[in-house]
């Protein structure tokens, strides 16, 4: 059984659909073809959610570089810039998982 948080931080179908859709199915960073909405912004080791304003579309290799490089910071703001553009009331406070009545 899965507990609440990994629920949360988990990617559902609907949002993986609904992200691709958003980002025209391709890498937002490079613009590649061979990419796949499962880029957590806010990463779930973080509390990341798993819900659009938090998710993108990446190639592999950007993922990559996001996830594990000196360049998260640079893509990370790139990231930052590119969803404000798609909700404008995005607040990357809200993409944190927080457990009711704590």
């Amino acid at each position: 059984m899965k507990s609440r948080r990994t629920k949360a931080l988990e990617i559902p179908q609907r949002v993986k659909y609904a992200v691709w859709e958003r980002d025209e199915a391709r890498c937002i960073l490079c613009g590649s073809q061979h990419a796949a909405p499962e880029a957590h912004f806010v990463p779930r080791s973080a509390g990341g959610l798993g819900i659009e304003e938090n998710i993108v579309t990446l190639c592999r290799s950007c993922h990559d570089a996001y996830d594990q490089s000196t360049f998260r910071k640079p893509l990370g703001k790139r990231i930052e810039t590119y969803l404000c553009g798609k909700y404008p009331e995005w607040d990357k406070s809200k993409l944190y998982y927080r457990k009711e009545n704590e």
